[in-house]
């Protein structure tokens, strides 16, 4: 889970990429980084940290150039060293830069591909890197001095060939023009858009429609999965399906926690997505737990705000704001090693005594990932004096570890696998547990006025769109994604940062 941007304007576009930067910075926090292209040289900046902190006035006054990519930063493997902050640079051909939101699960077949066969060093471990590598290769195979727009949709399609797994890419070629790019199965969102000047047209690209609308561009679409979108510096638009075999099957998780409410994915408002998983936990209520006693809904802020208040209304209950938010927090979901997600729920929530006193609470949350920060805010509520504490997730079950770059834990640490309803309720302390079922998550997201017939759904059904992902693939990312592994390379991290700064 990472923000990418790309702009193609027609004056200096850093203030523009800062700005959307802070709208995606929900996607990732660890690192953000901008490069723009001006008379052929390239200006970068990037560092870990959050937009605000990263970019200072000096450093924006430096990014010059009408064209530019960024990104927001979220590990998918523990590790948050600036030296995998990006975007990422190669110097031939051309001069290229890369973003990319999502994960590549054959990243080890390609890393010896590239150096191998391609004869090229990459010099993190970052599976964006070496996408940007093949990216690269496939371009300079095709030994033009001066790309065109069928040399960059070649480029892009040999990629599909050659990566597997869950991409949104945005890369930016010095002098020429920025391209975007999606995975042949979409598993991760991106869309394009423009907006008129006195000057002419502007292009954006980005993660999530959000981004365009707070800076004044109008949505043009979602890429189709497998499709690539190319704007020249001088401001022309060429799209081409660049996939023999593309089939959309996004990312369900997107909706449920991932995206901004006010983000439309694949046509797809997660607004009423949200909405509509409200209304089918109701019904599930009703008809499980007539009787269910419930005396007020309370939301875990802030992405079950939307589904627990379409639940009490459809309930016919009171929907109370019991927990006051600290913004200045991060979001746990996200943050690396367990120590610090247990911290920081205290410091990030605080309980308003008169919503819980003496009541039946039901509790919604989005999800239930490790089940610690639920069981946290159980316990906060009794504490304030819930009668009983009723626990409501927006999702099914978590019971496998996503693959497509998000960055769940391990199997083993995922607080719904190998357990049943009544196993989780009892270790994170709830009366009662009601989760989503899938078929109702399923209907939330693909039943409105746009028709998603395939979803990944592989962290509730450890079904796998890309077909490639075995036990023995599980057990290595096993190895690097749990807790161990990530306060190990939080150390190895900061020496590494200690050195370079």
């Amino acid at each position: 889970m990472c923000g990418i941007v790309g702009i193609v304007g027609k004056s200096n576009v850093n203030q523009a990429l800062y700005d959307a930067l802070t709208v995606l910075q929900h996607r990732g926090q660890d690192a953000a980084g901008i490069v723009t292209s001006h008379d052929g040289r390239l200006f970068l900046r990037k560092d870990n940290g959050l937009v605000r902190d990263v970019f200072q006035q000096r450093h924006m006054q430096r990014l010059v150039g009408q064209m530019g990519i960024g990104h927001v930063r979220y590990p998918t493997a523990g590790s948050s060293t600036s030296a995998e902050a990006q975007p990422f640079y190669v110097n031939s051909p051309y001069g290229i830069t890369l973003a990319h939101n999502g994960n590549l699960t054959n990243v080890e077949q390609l890393a010896k591909e590239i150096y191998e066969s391609d004869l090229r060093h990459v010099n993190t471990n970052s599976d964006s890197e070496v996408l940007l590598n093949v990216f690269a290769h496939e371009l300079a195979v095709r030994g033009k001095l001066q790309p065109t727009e069928e040399d960059v949709f070649a480029a892009v399609s040999h990629v599909h060939s050659r990566c597997v797994g869950g991409y949104a890419v945005v890369a930016m070629i010095t002098g020429y023009g920025i391209v975007g790019f999606r995975d042949p199965n979409a598993i991760r969102p991106i869309v394009f858009g423009q907006r008129h000047t006195d000057e002419g047209v502007e292009y954006m690209i980005a993660s999530e429609s959000v981004a365009l609308d707070v800076l004044g561009f109008t949505l043009i679409r979602d890429l189709a999965p497998g499709e690539a979108v190319y704007i020249t510096e001088d401001g022309q638009l060429h799209t081409r399906q660049c996939a023999t075999a593309p089939k959309l099957s996004p990312c369900i998780f997107e909706h449920v926690y991932l995206a901004r409410p006010d983000s439309i994915i694949d046509g797809v408002s997660v607004y009423k997505a949200r909405l509509r998983m409200g209304e089918k936990l109701a019904e599930k209520i009703q008809r499980e737990r007539p009787d269910h006693g419930i005396d007020v809904v309370i939301p875990i802020p802030d992405t079950s705000r939307t589904a627990a208040l379409q639940l009490a209304n459809h309930l016919g209950v009171k929907f109370r704001e019991g927990f006051v938010k600290n913004r200045y927090i991060g979001r746990t979901f996200i943050m690396p090693g367990q120590a610090a997600r247990k911290k920081s729920v205290r410091q990030k929530l605080n309980a308003i005594e008169l919503e819980f006193r003496g009541k039946n609470v039901m509790l919604v949350d989005d999800s239930i990932v490790r089940g610690t920060t639920c069981k946290q805010i159980i316990q906060m509520a009794r504490e304030a004096g819930a009668k009983n504490v009723y626990f409501c997730s927006a999702a099914p079950a978590v019971r496998y570890p996503n693959v497509y770059g998000i960055d769940m834990p391990s199997a083993h640490e995922l607080i719904a696998h190998n357990r049943t309803t009544e196993q989780v309720a009892e270790l994170i302390g709830a009366d009662w547990l009601v989760y989503q079922d899938l078929p109702d998550l399923i209907e939330s997201v693909g039943g409105g006025k746009i028709k998603i017939e395939h979803f990944d759904c592989a962290v509730f059904d450890g079904q796998y769109v890309t077909g490639d992902v075995d036990e023995a693939y599980l057990d290595r990312i096993e190895q690097s994604r749990n807790d161990a592994a990530k306060v190990k390379n939080q150390a190895v991290s900061a020496i590494i940062d200690l050195y370079n700064n």
